[in-house]
């Protein structure tokens, strides 16, 4: 107990229509910097542009005004962040989160709150068959699984990824236009669900919603996608 036990800080939002994304992922992940403290990252896109910034440091040491600039699209309506403290793999800017990756159904990002107990198996196994690793994060190996996946849609390609790890984990995933959110199925990292007008934002803890001005929802529950 001599360290800090939150273990990241994750964070999604999407919207119906134009906002300043960057902005307030931004102010989320600094309500959410007690989760972690090596690296801070964000991917925001319009549905053209996909933009990534991160980088290791305290969220507000990542996000000058320069690169939340360069983040915001005028007319973004989603995005992901991350806040990391690591509990797998080495205090390393390829490390930070979210991990990009250019797949058969777009450009895709994904951040990532936990542990997966299998990675290091997963991994192994993945590398025997091909797979080349970029980082030494246990989230690149659910990458890998949706790129291999056998199924024909994004959504069951995501299913199928998640089915074969195993661990605490929440995630949130932008891909074709739309965020995807996970929750383990025994709960054990947290995650919730906020609105925010015609947006909606997924987050860690409340405390991302409310420095937004976004409206509690629920929580998102065991086991749900």
């Amino acid at each position: 107990m001599d360290k800090p036990q939150e273990e990241c800080g994750i964070l999604g939002l999407w919207s119906e229509g134009p906002v300043d994304v960057a902005g307030l992922l931004h102010l989320g992940l600094l309500a959410l910097q007690h989760r972690g403290q090596e690296a801070a990252g964000m991917a925001v896109t319009d549905g053209k542009a996909f933009l990534v910034e991160k980088d290791l440091g305290l969220v507000n040491q990542v996000f000058t005004e320069e690169r939340l600039g360069k983040l915001r699209l005028p007319e973004a309506r989603l995005g992901i962040a991350h806040t990391r403290y690591s509990t797998t793999g080495s205090n390393l800017r390829i490390n930070a989160q979210p991990l990009t990756a250019r797949t058969a159904h777009g450009v895709l990002a994904i951040a990532h709150n936990g542990n997966l107990v299998n990675a290091q198996d997963v991994s192994e196994q993945l590398q025997r068959t091909g797979s080349i690793f970029q980082s030494s994060s246990d989230t690149e190996v659910i990458i890998h699984l949706i790129a291999l996946s056998k199924k024909s849609t994004l959504i069951e390609k995501i299913i199928d990824a998640v089915s074969q790890i195993e661990g605490a984990f929440s995630l949130v995933i932008i891909c074709q236009g739309q965020i995807i959110a996970i929750r383990d199925p025994h709960g054990v990292r947290p995650l919730c669900l906020g609105k925010l007008g015609d947006a909606y934002v997924v987050a860690s803890e409340t405390c991302a919603l409310d420095i937004i001005g976004a409206e509690f929802v629920r929580d998102i529950e065991n086991g749900e996608m």
